[in-house]
């Protein structure tokens, strides 16, 4: 071996050692810890290598992208939310292809607090809107089943329905939509309430729960007088949705189905309106607590009467001064205590409406100026056998009864008592049993000998027969379910012949709750009978001509 070969390959094993042990360069991370809220987060670092590489997880809640590369990448590490209360640990690891160099970089995550979080605290309402309108949503964010505290004095005008929370996906939280229902503020000062959201399990309480804070405004202030009056009838028919509006344009003494006084001290203001075709869900809007100077009013005509269960509410009872009212075909089922403050009533109609019992504040002793009371067609379905039916609610009067000494059903004895009614009208109800004959009854007075000697047209017959309904100038109660015998002491009447009775009294129709067919098994054919005994009766077929 020559001197130059040895110099060439002792320079060549001098340099082997170095190459076999020169090390790959390592690669950096932008980070080695990720601390994560229980919402979830997306990280951003950067991984810087020479070479391939890839990121692994074995944590499904963790998600690496890209996953690998070469060279500087910035990477994006996505934590999903959280499913428990608890902490949770994982770990995504870079490595290196060619080396197996490794880092890792750890993830801690929080777990949810038990939450209840609306979207909203504070809410505004208007004093007013229609039915449908008076409704609100607040979106709440949870993870545990809540309830909706209203304080109870909070509760007659503001209600609360909250869906059933389903957390399908542990504790992660859910939104829901609380659904809340307000009535009209009918008074001049706001109404302000604090909502309180609430967990149903007391163990899963959140450390602090903002409230709902809710403000109604006052209701919009309406003066006694001319322009109050007119206010409160526009307001009447918006509140009520009527068919019909007014025409602003002309003076309110020119609006349709209004009238004022033409003199005295309510000169100008409201006498009598009415107001029908409307459609409504409540009782009479609180604005006609102002009307102060009529004396007449009627409501008739409500959309879908028969679906309906009203009471006309306490504001109507705060007219005194009403003398003539009507309230049908409204969706009534009872009427307040405070309708008895009405003592000056005369008339009342409260027909077409879904009674089932005569309300029971409708007595002589509440009305002792009423004089005619219409009471028929309160039946929300026609049903010709009662006993055959499975229809429940059906109006009509159909609880109204009372019971006769034999204990079967009997014509409600109270009306009869009213002795200053010249009107009764009780047509097309179910009204069931019989019609008492009353002669045993002592709250009757009997028909004297000297009552009938001074009067020409009264006749001996009526004499000792009990007095019912003195005065009546019409009482109907055709087409019911009644029963049994006609007494005496209407057969022989002395307004029997005014009261049509052919049509308006004896026909009935059906069955009644034991499968009884109604009508009356001393129906006469003509009132024949009747006019051989008052044979002065100015209306007899068979008087002579004066």
């Amino acid at each position: 071996m020559n001197k130059l070969t040895s110099i060439i390959l002792a320079s060549a094993l001098a340099l082997l050692p170095a190459c076999t042990s020169e090390k790959v360069p390592d690669f950096a991370l932008g980070s080695d810890n990720i601390e994560a809220g229980p919402d979830g987060l997306d990280y951003s670092l950067t991984m810087d290598s020479p070479s391939a590489w890839v990121a692994k997880t074995s944590n499904p809640w963790i998600t690496v992208s890209p996953a690998n590369g070469r060279g500087s990448t910035l990477c994006h590490i996505l934590i999903d939310s959280a499913l428990t209360t608890t902490p949770r640990e994982g770990l995504v690891r870079f490595e290196l292809l060619e080396s197996g160099n490794r880092k890792d970089v750890k993830v801690v995550q929080k777990g949810y607090d038990y939450l209840i979080l609306p979207e909203e605290t504070s809410i505004n309402l208007k004093n007013y809107a229609p039915t449908d309108e008076r409704e609100f949503e607040i979106e709440v964010y949870s993870n545990t089943p809540f309830e909706v505290v209203i304080p109870t004095e909070d509760q007659k005008w503001l209600k609360a329905k909250v869906p059933e929370l389903v957390l399908d996906r542990g504790m992660r939280p859910r939104k829901s939509k609380v659904s809340f229902s307000w009535e009209s503020n009918f008074e001049q000062n706001d109404r302000q309430t604090s909502i309180v959201f609430k967990s149903k399990d007391p163990q899963k309480e959140p450390a602090s729960v903002e409230p709902l804070e809710i403000v109604q405004a006052a209701a919009d202030p309406i003066e006694i007088g001319i322009a109050g009056d007119s206010l409160a009838l526009i307001a009447i028919s918006r509140s009520m949705n009527c068919l019909a509006s007014y025409n602003t344009s002309e003076r309110m003494e020119h609006w349709n189905d209004v009238k004022v006084w033409k003199s005295g001290p309510n000169k100008g203001r409201v006498r009598s309106a009415s107001f029908y075709m409307f459609e409504t869900k409540e009782g009479l809007p609180f604005q006609v607590k102002y009307l102060t100077a009529a004396e007449e009013l009627c409501f008739f005509g409500n959309s879908n009467t028969f679906l309906k269960d009203l009471d006309p509410g306490l504001h109507i009872c705060e007219l005194t001064q009403l003398k003539r009212l009507q309230i049908g075909a409204y969706g009534l089922v009872s009427l307040p205590d405070e309708f008895v403050r009405l003592k000056n009533l005369e008339f009342l109609d409260i027909s077409g409406n879904n009674f089932a019992s005569i309300p029971s504040v409708l007595t002589p002793e509440n009305f002792p100026n009423l004089r005619s009371l219409i009471l028929n067609a309160n039946q929300r379905n026609v049903v010709y056998d009662l006993s055959n039916t499975t229809k429940k609610e059906l109006g009509g009067l159909i609880d109204e009864s009372d019971t006769a000494p034999d204990g079967k059903r009997s014509f409600p004895i109270r009306l009869l008592l009213w002795e200053n009614l010249d009107t009764l009208v009780l047509s097309v109800n179910y009204l069931q049993g019989s019609i008492p004959s009353l002669e045993d009854d002592a709250r009757f007075p009997k028909w004297t000998a000297e009552e009938v000697n001074a009067c020409d047209t009264l006749p001996a017959r009526i004499i000792g027969l009990p007095k019912v309904l003195p005065h009546a100038k019409l009482v109907t109660m055709n087409l019911n379910r009644l029963s049994g015998e006609l007494p005496d002491w209407l057969l022989y009447h002395p307004c029997l012949d005014l009261w049509v009775p052919d049509a308006l009294v004896f026909p009935q129709e059906g069955k009644d709750k034991q499968g009884n067919n109604a009508g009356f098994s001393n129906t006469p054919a003509s009132l024949d009978y009747y006019y051989a005994e008052y044979v002065n009766k100015r209306y007899n077929p068979n008087r002579p001509k004066e």
